[in-house]
């Protein structure tokens, strides 16, 4: 029970950082929207590593490591292309199907194989999902698969939730190989410095820019460390697909957000997949093994 409630916090902390980032960053290019809340999360991320210990580390945990700073790194930068080059509505509800791509890389890592009742979570909480992400007064429930023969940006934000399903699965590897708190705030201390230096010398971001509104950037960083916080710990109590998929309950945040503070329409159908996901979460919670 104890990993349900800190997916769902999790899920809470990444709904309220993106709506906190869209509310006030939105004025940067997605490059910075991105890297700045890392910066401003790299105070906390740094400075807990002087009250971890370090813990003994084998060559499992260092091949993970490196290979998750590209999983992580890769994806976002492959989901800009995606929404730059097609439609937001024809290309996000791909997301959806991280979790379902996890059931088989959980096992090829993890060894992890959900029950009949979790993958049905599972599915519920994709198709709940994938509701929420589209857009039903501009495009039927297929065109999203359809426009996977059209649209590029559709093919490419499919790799990404490929991609995705395996960054969370190799992520608990090396917390296996480690500790939570010792992998998490390295991770994102040496993920934060290395995009920073790529980005800028890319011409990508401006770092000048980030001292702009130090404020708002304090409040996106403590969001975005409490979602490594929650993540950790979260993902190293249960199947990492079933945490994930109750992670991706950040969505259904994400449509209280927009009704309220974003004026955001299609609320109703929205709620619909919202309604879905929770059954799904039901689901793994309850009856999943």
């Amino acid at each position: 029970m104890t990993w349900f409630f800190l997916s769902l916090l999790t899920a809470a902390a990444v709904a309220s950082q993106d709506a906190w980032v869209k509310r006030w960053f939105s004025g940067y290019n997605p490059y910075e929207m991105f890297v700045f809340p890392l910066l401003y999360a790299l105070p906390l991320t740094s400075s807990a590593l002087f009250f971890i210990s370090i813990p003994p580390l084998d060559a499992v945990f260092f091949w993970s490591f490196i290979v998750s700073l590209p999983l992580n790194a890769v994806p976002f930068i492959l989901y800009m292309t995606a929404i730059r080059i097609s439609p937001l509505s024809l290309t996000v509800p791909y997301l959806a199907f991280t979790p379902v791509f996890m059931i088989g890389t959980g096992f090829l890592f993890l060894g992890e194989i959900p029950d009949r009742w979790g993958i049905s979570g599972i599915l519920a909480v994709c198709v709940g999902s994938y509701i929420l992400n589209i857009d039903i007064s501009r495009h039927s429930l297929l065109a999203p698969f359809s426009a996977m023969f059209r649209e590029k940006g559709s093919l490419i934000m499919l790799l990404v939730a490929f991609i995705f399903s395996f960054s969370s699965v190799i992520g608990k590897v090396a917390i296996i190989h480690s500790s939570v708190m010792f992998f998490q705030m390295s991770l994102f201390v040496v993920l934060a410095i290395l995009l920073a230096v790529l980005f800028s010398l890319s011409g990508n971001i401006r770092l000048t820019r980030i001292f702009e509104f130090p404020g708002r950037g304090v409040v996106a960083g403590m969001l975005l460390f409490a979602h490594i916080f929650f993540h950790g710990f979260a993902i190293s109590m249960t199947k990492a697909v079933y945490m994930i998929s109750i992670k991706r309950l950040s969505i259904v945040f994400g449509v209280i957000y927009g009704g309220l503070f974003f004026q955001e329409e299609n609320i109703p159908v929205r709620l619909a997949g919202a309604l879905i996901m929770f059954s799904g979460a039901a689901l793994i919670l309850f009856m999943a093994g």
